[in-house]
């Protein structure tokens, strides 16, 4: 398949919600409210600094983010615990699907490139500690770009990046706000649905391929490429 596949990382690849162990002895039975919080926290900051195009990179988004679910929960948070959460956040774990999805994928002739809000030092990190980053060409960041998904520049960047046409540039994620700005900005894309549960924003964009996890993704595109 002569097709580019660039993998949102949060979410799609390793669970971002991963940390409920590491957060455990300062937050106790509220820590996977507090991974919740931390997460929602995450993506709104960068949303708002790209609206307000007031750019931070990702890592400090990351960073405010734990400082405001740690007041939420009413806990101290020391300079040496927080160190440590963040390095931790760097060892997020890949879902169990993805290295069997991106060993067909890549076997079957598709280009993939990493491709996140995420600064490219840690991207590269997180990505070699979840034993995932030696499938892909290439880490396509936001931050070279200054500015954050769904800004429709960073999927025309992915686009550059990736040498081929935008009909033949998928997005693969599971945050439909990343699907819905892909379809805006004229990419095909894949919308992988880990929540059985989730429902997907009845927007005016709707996702090309949707897929329950990512093993099933090499099938499906196959009937979008064949001739």
């Amino acid at each position: 398949m002569s097709i580019v596949l660039g993998f949102d990382v949060y979410g799609t690849l390793v669970d971002p919600l991963g940390l409920e162990r590491e957060m455990e002895p300062l937050f106790g039975d509220r820590r996977k409210a507090a991974c919740a919080t931390w997460r929602q926290k995450q993506l709104e900051y960068s949303f708002r600094r790209g609206l307000m195009r007031c750019y931070e990179d990702f890592d400090a988004c990351t960073r405010r983010a734990l400082l405001f679910a740690a007041k939420t929960f009413k806990v101290d948070l020391p300079d040496s615990a927080k160190r440590q959460l963040l390095a931790d956040y760097l060892s997020l774990p890949a879902f169990p699907d993805v290295v069997p999805a991106l060993e067909t994928l890549k076997a079957s002739g598709c280009k993939l490139l990493a491709f996140s809000n995420g600064i490219e030092r840690s991207l590269r990190t997180l990505l070699g500690n979840a034993g995932v980053l030696s499938f892909f060409e290439g880490v396509v960041s936001v931050d070279d770009i200054k500015t954050f998904k769904p800004n429709p520049d960073v999927y025309a960047y992915l686009t550059s990046r990736g040498g081929h046409s935008r009909g033949e540039t998928w997005l693969v994620s599971a945050n439909p706000f990343d699907v819905i700005g892909a379809k805006a900005a004229h990419l095909r894309s894949a919308w992988v649905r880990r929540d059985s549960e989730a429902v997907f924003d009845p927007w005016e964009f709707e996702p090309d391929i949707v897929v329950s996890d990512l093993k099933g993704l090499a099938s499906e595109l196959r009937s979008w490429t064949s001739p």
